[in-house]
């Protein structure tokens, strides 16, 4: 059951980073710089605190499987 929780949390991390990465320029993907600061809002504040929440949850439940 628990392996299977790490999973989905795993998977769902996975599409929130790369729908996170798929907003951003392709240069700034690679490391490239920003002449333009620019604030995360709507949609891209939501996805990053969900992304956030998923990377929390995913470490909580690994360490929860290493522990039982």
């Amino acid at each position: 059951m628990i392996a299977q929780i790490q999973l989905i949390l795993a998977i769902l991390l996975i599409i929130a980073i790369v729908a996170t990465q798929r907003g951003s320029d392709l240069s700034l993907t690679f490391g490239g710089t920003s002449e333009v600061y620019t604030q995360k809002r709507g949609a891209e504040k939501l996805l990053f605190r969900i992304t956030i929440v998923l990377a929390i949850a995913f470490v909580g439940v690994s360490f929860w499987m290493m522990l039982s």
